[in-house]
C-alpha cells in the first residue's frame, strides 16, 4: 500500500539535495526519519567535549545555508 504527502518544490528539492543516487524518495525519508533515544545520543556524543552544543549549533546553520545554495541551483 502507497501514501501520497504533498510538500513544497522547495522541500523537494531540499529532499532531492541530500538523497542518495540509489535511493527511492521512500528509503530517504525512512533514512531520515530514525528515531534516536536519549542513551542513543548519549553513545554517538561520549567523544564529545564541552563545547559541542555550540559546534553542532554552527554545523546546523552551516548545512542549512548549503542546502537553501543547492536548491536555488
Amino acid at each position: 500500500m502507497s501514501t501520497s504527502i504533498r510538500i513544497s518544490e522547495e522541500t523537494k528539492q531540499k529532499l532531492e539535495a541530500v538523497k542518495r543516487d540509489d535511493e527511492t524518495f521512500d528509503e530517504l525519508l525512512d533514512r531520515l526519519a530514525v528515531t534516536r533515544t536519549p542513551d542513543d545520543v548519549e553513545a554517538m556524543a561520549g567523544f564529545a567535549d564541552e563545547g559541542i552544543g555550540e559546534h553542532m549549533t554552527q554545523t546546523h546553520e552551516e548545512l542549512s545555508e548549503s542546502l537553501e545554495e543547492n536548491s536555488r541551483r
